[in-house]
């Protein structure tokens, strides 16, 4: 009976514990979210086999877990340069048709998991690819060149340019001058476009990204809207 208790107990605990962490599916998880998940996992189990261990024994490092979680997702928005470190960056395996083998080399994906990846797409020729990026969660997003790109009504009759890498300027609210400088444009004329978009300062802009096609997306803070 005690047994039962402390499962159900432990149960509960773990349950809300994973919906405070968020609702990312395993396969979406970073890899210190992942890490969490299976020490959460350990620790709840002890206590549910030995009842010889104090329940509070399992409950406090589970809870001391979730704060940690919580700590590192916080920082991790707030700080670019700690979210590489704890998260990693996107990897580019194609580029304009064209695999890159030192880029495969380093993240260890060989040709037959990248082909895989290719034909569960929808997409059979490497040819047909402008860009496969391998993201930090370990899912591989491809863009395809345009000509492979599904037709839309807005396609019809339409000749468009080759779809181009996204690059993101600024998010929530840090200014990325690296990228900014190498989307060709400077702080004069981003000043520019969020004045055009009723915004006083980079501070304000939750994201602002150059998308596919070239153009500036640029969404408020939500905090900081009427």
């Amino acid at each position: 009976m005690v047994v039962f208790v402390r499962t159900i107990i432990l149960y509960i605990f773990v349950v809300f514990v994973m919906r405070v962490m968020g609702k990312r599916q395993i396969g979406e998880l970073q890899p210190f979210e992942l890490v969490i998940a299976i020490m959460l996992s350990e620790l709840a189990a002890v206590p549910m086999q030995d009842t010889g261990i104090p329940l509070r024994n399992g409950l406090i490092p589970i809870f001391t877990l979730m704060l940690l979680e919580i700590t590192i997702s916080i920082i991790s928005l707030k700080f670019e340069g700690i979210r590489k470190i704890v998260c990693g960056k996107p990897s580019i395996l194609i580029k304009n048709g064209k695999v890159l083998e030192d880029e495969m080399r380093k993240q260890r994906f060989n040709i037959n998991d990248l082909m895989e990846e290719l034909r569960i797409s929808g997409y059979f020729n490497i040819s047909d690819i402008e860009y496969a990026i391998l993201e930090t969660n370990g899912k591989l997003s491809i863009i395809p060149k345009i000509k492979q790109s599904p037709v839309t009504k807005e396609d019809m009759n339409i000749n468009k340019a080759e779809l181009k890498l996204p690059i993101s300027i600024i998010l929530d609210g840090v200014l990325n001058m690296k990228n900014l400088y190498a989307s060709g444009y400077n702080i004069d004329w981003l000043n520019k476009k969020l004045k055009e978009n009723k915004i006083d300062k980079i501070e304000d802009v939750f994201i602002a990204i150059f998308d596919t096609k070239g153009e500036l997306f640029i969404q408020r803070r939500k905090k900081n809207e009427e």
